[in-house]
């Protein structure tokens, strides 16, 4: 699978080297993409080669990227031994910390201390708003958050989100960047906590786990509700979309005069909870692993599969 070719091709630093740096990392190598690694844990530094090899070759087996160019950019990939060696010739510094406002803003204020005068700096972060984590940092106008899914490499959709002060050219300059690593990314207008994807994540899981712990559903059949009901048909389409077909030629105002008053009964008794208790966090993780157990490999080469077969389905309906 070819990408389109960006204006430029930036030197590329990934911080942070857990499943969402990985995933950048691996995505930056399958594009032939010269990548700096870095992480303050030796252990998932020293691992980070192997890993990010694994998953860039995975995304060539599964047909989402050129075997060639692969191997070509695995080349390009090195592992720094200071964050001066990772970011001192960077564009794009790309950081996958964990999800600690404090940890964040370390980061990045040690960032500004080596990294070259408008180097571009995006957060993986999946809630905390980029106007926090650069609250201290003298150069924010070239500071955004990229929040992509999991696994990275494969889920195209990136949320980029400006802080109060990133500047136009910026989001610019990340939307070419993103789509020249066939990315689909999508521009929030201002911050809330968790971005978008992540409100919609948690509204649908908190209805998911009150019915598997009020015992409506197991969990291997409510993920199946899920997988090949609404999100099947949101995968098409998303929920308006779904909707606005929903009633024919009536459109959505035919389909809310039909349905708005059931679905208002709905929202009335979907769980308004907003904290699991411990007893709750034990009855959750024992259902799930009971239902999936310890086959993590191989669920996740299976998920992998699936992904990678929906998106192919969905690009072939694009270009039809």
């Amino acid at each position: 699978m070819t990408s389109p070719v960006a204006p430029h091709t930036p030197r590329v630093a990934l911080l942070g080297l857990g499943d969402i740096g990985a995933g950048w990392a691996a995505l930056a190598a399958a594009h032939g993409w010269t990548t700096a690694l870095f992480d303050t844990d030796v252990h998932a530094a020293d691992r980070a080669t192997g890993l990010v090899a694994r998953r860039a070759r995975a995304l060539a087996a599964l047909g989402r990227a050129d075997a060639d160019t692969v191997e070509r950019g695995l080349r390009r990939v090195k592992v720094a031994r200071s964050l001066l060696q990772a970011v001192g010739d960077a564009d794009w510094v790309i950081e996958s910390v964990p999800e600690d406002l404090a940890l964040k803003q370390r980061v990045l204020e040690n960032v500004g201390q080596v990294a070259r005068p408008g180097v571009i700096y995006t957060s993986s972060s999946s809630g905390l708003p980029m106007s926090e984590i650069a609250a201290r940092y003298k150069d924010q106008a070239h500071c955004a958050v990229a929040h992509p899914l999991n696994p990275p490499e494969l889920i195209p959709l990136v949320e980029v989100v400006p802080g109060k002060f990133t500047a136009q050219e910026t989001l610019d300059t990340v939307r070419d960047w993103l789509r020249a690593l066939g990315r689909i990314p999508i521009v929030l207008k201002r911050e809330v906590p968790g971005n978008a994807v992540g409100r919609i994540a948690a509204a649908v899981w908190r209805e998911c786990i009150d019915l598997v712990l009020t015992g409506v559903m197991d969990v291997d059949d409510i993920d199946r509700a899920v997988s090949l009901g609404p999100g099947l048909g949101w995968a098409a389409g998303g929920p308006h979309l779904t909707y606005h077909l929903g009633a024919g030629d009536g459109g959505v105002e035919a389909f809310l005069q039909q349905l708005l008053q059931s679905f208002e009964i709905w929202w009335g008794s979907l769980a308004q909870w907003t904290k699991l208790e411990p007893e709750q966090v034990h009855a959750l993780t024992a259902q799930i692993e009971k239902a999936y157990g310890a086959k993590v490999d191989a669920l996740r080469e299976a998920r992998d599969r699936r992904l990678a077969a929906i998106l192919k389905a969905l690009e072939a309906a694009r270009k039809g």
